[in-house]
């Protein structure tokens, strides 16, 4: 029976009752009936009642035991139901270890255990089954085999003997016992169904265990299945991009491996001292790049985020020195004049000082080409020891240039506001919003000026969201500075959020100064010239300003000086000459014939020929009106390409001088008898406004009375039916451009008199000033004596 010795214990173990055997308790096994298993027994009992079982060739009953930890477990610690099963053979090892192979016979309930034996033993009671045949215990059979037989299709390889087993195996609960013991079942469970006496339920509680098992069997297909295509598909790219690196190397293209440069993201973003939501998202988009292939569309989209987050300032700032002294004397040394714009600096420099967490205003400056405003700014960041940098908003008509684009968008880039920021690495520079006031309009694209109130709204951007970021940022740091030329084209909601400070054009003193002091050193020395080689006359600047430019700023004139400078490198390099004394004769010969000559006198010799003033974008101007009479009908044509307010403006000056015409003594008959042409040269130049009416009544009765208009006065004013002198803007302008033009009398209206004050001192000294009322007064000051 066994393979081998085992020692006799007659003479110490007594001879076992019947229906006593010895017990051999088990650790996570449970032995079904009719099963076949091998088992292994280390502990000194267990060896003792396998072998006693052997000597005695009697059976042994194999019991669970609760705790698989116990390693001496007594009656208590083991289950009180078993199997009985006949010892087929014991083996013993060469390393000192003890197997059986047993054979599970039938079931069995412990009664009591009995004392004095070397190991455990019980008086058991073995159990019958209780079997009712009927048809739905039959159906319950069917359908377990062919559980039984889907569990075993969905294994790597079937078991022939156990399929065979399953085929054949008669009895109900045998069939539930044979299934249940290759089922991956916990010890409690197969404890269970071994409990189980009920063969209908027995059936029952195996079917629903097989069924988890099969539900769990083809889920891990699916998943094994899923899994291999997943690998399968990872390494053909694998494959495929360890070839394309491969051809890289071969072709001298081949970069650094991207871990080395994902690496270096990750050390960037510790030291970039972000924000707790900021970083939080940029390790978020850094673990997709490491999840991410390479050559993955999506990768240089992701990569370019987080440059982007990475490019931003969060937290870099400049440290300001603010010295009011200082500050004014960099705005001294930078800009001539301009006493009103340097004086509102300085006061934001020393409430910033006193204040430094208060709110920075958003200064808007308005006014011609070339007056300084882009360069003031740049002085007013060195005032404050901050960067500076410079935003173009010209031309720019997508809102998405100032809020960014979509991340979904290939090419997308945060707006021009965070870029401007990423390139100067600070979050508080001095910014220059340049030419807000040509933005294009709101359309299908959305509407940028909209966009910027956010931008410019201290309340608001302290959480500016840029669209292409997708998170807050802070703008409430950058010191926000607009320029524009004009403040019409500017929407009301964008205008309101700035204060607007106003740059008028030059007099000829400001551009002798300003020409003298930073226009020509810095020609000179972009020709490469010394001060020694090139030497302006007294008179040859303003020679060159009368003759040569005519404009409110002083690009014009630098340009003037640049070509000076540039004739004279020639003939320094040719070796003619060492240096040079240019004279005002000798602009002709550099420069070409004056561009511009006095042509008031000649323009005003006429009747009917008056001289205005006009505001422009580009600063103040001169208007001729001209105005002829031919035989008609008291028809009135007007020429010119003028807009419909300067039509209305015309009619109401003919309507006034023929209500009036017995006060000028202008014969009706000679007004109702001829066509009244008024013309204003230029044609090609549109021309509108509300500002000519005082003219457009002078040149009418100059023409009428044929009484000349003096040539050195000029006028501007509306008129109303009444004749009286309607206040207009731009007064500043309009006197700057008579000065400009050798007029000596300027006509305003009387209710303009508050813009005194801004009319610079020295065109106050030169020009003198008339405040008119009525059409009346405009006529005696403006008409020679007839």
């Amino acid at each position: 029976m066994s393979d081998t010795h085992v020692e006799a214990h007659a003479s110490s173990t007594p001879v076992l009752p019947d229906n006593v055997l010895p017990v051999l308790p088990m650790r996570n096994l449970v032995l079904f009936p009719g099963v076949v298993l091998p088992l292994g027994v280390g502990r000194a009992q267990s060896i003792a009642a396998a072998q006693e079982a052997i000597r005695q060739e009697c059976p042994i009953a194999v019991l669970l035991q609760k705790d698989p930890d116990n390693s001496a477990p007594g009656p208590e610690d083991l289950y009180p139901v078993g199997t009985v099963a006949s010892v087929l053979r014991y083996v013993t090892t060469g390393d000192g270890g003890h197997h059986l192979i047993a054979q599970g016979e039938g079931r069995f309930r412990v009664r009591e255990f009995l004392p004095g034996y070397p190991f455990l033993a019980a008086r058991i009671e073995r159990l019958e089954e209780v079997t009712v045949t009927s048809s739905e215990l039959d159906a319950r059979v069917l359908h377990l085999r062919q559980q039984a037989g889907e569990a075993l299709s969905l294994l790597p390889q079937v078991p022939q003997e156990l399929a065979q087993a399953i085929a054949h195996v008669e009895q109900p609960g045998a069939l539930a016992d044979l299934i249940a013991n290759f089922l991956d079942l916990k010890a409690e469970e197969r404890q269970q169904i071994l409990e189980n006496l009920d063969v209908r339920s027995r059936l029952e509680q195996v079917s629903q265990f097989l069924s988890y098992r099969i539900e769990v069997m083809k889920l891990s297909r699916k998943i094994g299945e899923q899994t291999k295509e997943v690998m399968d598909r990872r390494q053909r790219e694998f494959l495929l991009r360890e070839q394309l690196k491969a051809i890289q190397q071969e072709l001298g293209e081949g970069e650094e491996g991207d871990n080395g440069e994902l690496e270096a993201l990750s050390h960037a973003i510790d030291e970039a001292e972000l924000p707790t939501e900021v970083e939080a998202v940029a390790r978020k988009e850094l673990r997709r790049l490491q999840r991410m292939p390479e050559g993955a569309g999506e990768y240089g989209m992701v990569r370019s985020y987080v440059d982007a987050i990475l490019a931003l300032p969060w937290s870099k700032e400049t440290p300001e020195r603010i010295d009011i002294g200082e500050a004014r004397s960099i705005l001294d040394e930078d800009h001539y004049d301009l006493d009103k714009i340097k004086r509102r600096i300085l006061e934001h420099l020393a409430v910033h000082r006193l204040n430094p967490d208060g709110k920075s205003p958003i200064l808007c400056f308005v006014g011609p080409p070339g007056v300084g405003k882009t360069s003031l700014g740049q002085s007013i960041a060195r005032a404050m020891g901050r960067k500076f940098v410079r935003v173009s908003l010209g031309g720019v008509h997508d809102e998405a240039e100032i809020r960014g684009h979509r991340r979904t968008y290939i090419g997308a880039l945060p707006g021009h506001v965070l870029q401007a920021l990423g390139k100067v690495e600070v979050r508080n520079p001095v910014m220059l919003l340049d030419e807000i006031d040509k933005l294009g309009a709101g359309g299908f694209q959305g509407d940028p000026a909209a966009a910027l109130l956010e931008v410019l709204d201290p309340e608001q951007n302290r959480t500016f969201r840029d669209t292409y970021l997708a998170m807050p940022f802070d703008l409430s740091h950058v010191f926000f500075i607009a320029t524009a030329n004009v403040l019409d084209t500017i929407p009301g909601p964008l205008r309101d959020r700035m204060e607007i400070i106003t740059l008028s054009g030059y007099t000829e003193e400001d551009k002798m100064h300003i020409a003298s002091r930073y226009l020509l050193p810095r020609q000179r020395e972009a020709a490469g010239l010394t001060a020694e080689q090139l030497v302006l006359e007294e008179e040859t600047l303003p020679a060159l300003i009368r003759g040569y430019t005519r404009e409110a700023g002083c690009r014009s004139l630098e340009r003037e000086l640049g070509a000076i400078c540039r004739w004279v490198a020639v003939r320094i390099a040719e070796g003619s000459s060492g240096g040079m004394r240019i004279r005002p004769d000798d602009l002709a010969t550099i420069l070409g014939p004056q561009h511009f000559e006095n042509e008031v006198a000649s323009r005003v010799a006429l009747p009917g020929v008056a001289t205005g003033l006009a505001w422009t974008p580009v600063g103040g101007d001169i208007l001729f009106i001209e105005a002829s009479k031919s035989p008609g009908n008291g028809r009135l044509i007007l020429t010119g390409q003028l807009g419909d307010v300067m039509k209305e403006s015309a009619q109401a000056a003919m309507s006034l001088v023929k209500a009036r015409a017995a006060d000028w003594q202008i014969a009706q008959e000679g007004i109702d008898k001829s066509d009244i042409h008024i013309h204003i040269p230029a044609g090609a130049i549109p021309k509108d406004g509300p500002s000519a009416g005082v003219t457009l009544a002078v040149a009418l009765i100059s023409l009428l009375t044929g009484r000349k208009v003096r040539p050195d006065v000029a006028m501007t004013g509306e008129i109303s039916l009444r004749g009286l002198v309607l206040p207009v803007g731009g007064i500043k302008e309009k006197v700057l451009a008579a000065l400009r033009a050798g007029i000596h009398t300027v006509l305003l209206p009387v209710r303009n008199r508050r813009d005194y004050e801004d009319i610079p001192e020295n065109a106050r000294q030169q020009l003198t000033f008339i405040w008119i009322e009525r059409v009346e007064e405009a006529v005696a000051q403006a008409l020679e004596a007839s």
